[in-house]
């Protein structure tokens, strides 16, 4: 996955993110290009678009939405960018039928991106058949995922300063 790195044998000697907020809209001096499950972790580096390894170490796991700003210990700012990703995007005839559709995806507990006309959820042929047999539109896109974040927290969250 573009911008992950998994070993954490030299997790002691890395820039480690100290701090995470919103996004200023400030030039960042690096950036790093997560898909959805890399912006949801709670311990793991990264890999920044310069080649420097950076060091996430949080007491719980915590989303970062596109545009979330990392600061480093050694005051470097990174900035979050949410990869594009291979999704399918359904629409409905109204807006009875994207609850009933939008029930049946919760109901297998996908995540699902909620969108004021469209619902969004990862590429899955069976899930798209499904939908396609419950009257809906679907379409192969890419573009980054956002799910909702649910009863569980998983998801959508918002940036906290850390």
């Amino acid at each position: 996955r573009s911008g992950r790195h998994t070993g954490m044998s030299e997790a002691t000697t890395l820039p480690r993110i100290v701090e995470i907020e919103d996004g200023s809209g400030g030039a960042a001096d690096e950036s790093v290009t997560l898909d959805y499950d890399a912006r949801h972790k709670r311990r793991t580096t990264y890999t920044t678009n310069k080649g420097r390894s950076i060091l996430l170490d949080l007491a719980e796991p915590m989303a970062l939405t596109d545009g979330t700003e990392l600061r480093l210990d050694d005051g470097t700012r990174v900035t979050v960018i949410a990869a594009p990703e291979d999704l399918l995007e359904i629409t409905c005839k109204d807006a009875s039928h994207m609850v009933r559709v939008a029930w049946h995806l919760g109901n297998r507990h996908l995540p699902t991106e909620l969108m004021e006309m469209a619902l969004r959820i990862r590429a899955d042929h069976v899930i798209a058949a499904m939908v396609k047999g419950l009257g809906a539109d679907v379409r192969a896109i890419q573009a980054p995922f956002n799910p909702e974040g649910g009863a569980y927290g998983h998801g959508r969250v918002h940036g906290h300063q850390h």
